[in-house]
């Protein structure tokens, strides 16, 4: 399966008149957040295949649709959506979710740095993927391993992350890894201002991928 990976950047090589010819043996597409949902909606109509997306810690205006903000309930889904789809993309952020006999799971948001939407402590974060945990165990029974592909929007402590309070990574991502082996992980958060700085890294049984701006993903290729 070969997918389009983005995040963080409005690619022109993407937002193209050119995009389906570009990317036309692309089977998927995964947003690893920061991206405005009209971009999302551009790649859908454009290649028509499965949009995957979680939140990162900017372009937050429809997150309330997906999530409680303090207090306040879920917003009314919007016309046209159900559950979690919206826009022709599925949101797959703290949850498992499997695409054709691709085993996935999403977590959105970054480290906390100023108290923000969608920003967490590093033990905050895993609980959240404390909470996948049981569809996990039912994956291995029922498909023989736990996960293919974690999605996030921040990196791993350690791994393409940055000393910046922003743009730390999570510990909790490690242990993720090291107990769950995903063949890859995918996230982005971390801009490439060198597009010649390290963007994919192996970690244990994981390969670790920055979608920053774009990149294809084929998971039949051997992993680095």
């Amino acid at each position: 399966m070969k997918i389009l990976c983005v995040s963080d950047q409005i690619d022109p090589l993407v937002y193209s008149s050119n995009v389906k010819e570009r990317f036309k043996d692309i089977d998927l597409v995964i947003s690893a957040g920061d991206l405005p949902m009209e971009y999302l909606d551009f790649i859908v109509s454009s290649l028509n295949k499965p949009v995957l997306f979680v939140f990162g810690n900017h372009n937050l205006d429809e997150f309330g649709y997906y999530h409680r903000i303090g207090g306040e309930s879920k917003k009314d889904i919007q016309e046209g959506c159900r559950d979690d789809a919206c826009h022709g993309t599925t949101y797959i952020g703290f949850k498992n979710y499997r695409e054709g006999q691709l085993l996935l799971a999403g977590v959105s948001g970054s480290i906390r740095y100023n108290n923000g939407i969608n920003q967490y402590t590093d033990r905050q974060m895993k609980r959240k993927l404390l909470a996948l945990v049981p569809g996990l165990i039912m994956n291995r029974i029922r498909y023989g391993r736990f996960l293919d592909v974690l999605v996030t929007h921040a990196s791993p402590e350690g791994i393409h992350d940055k000393p910046d309070p922003c743009h730390q990574g999570f510990a909790s991502f490690l242990w993720f890894m090291k107990a769950f082996k995903p063949r890859f992980l995918v996230h982005g958060h971390i801009h490439l201002y060198d597009m010649q700085d390290i963007r994919v890294s192996k970690y244990l049984d994981t390969t670790v991928i920055n979608a920053y701006s774009h990149y294809i993903l084929d998971t039949g290729a051997t992993a680095p």
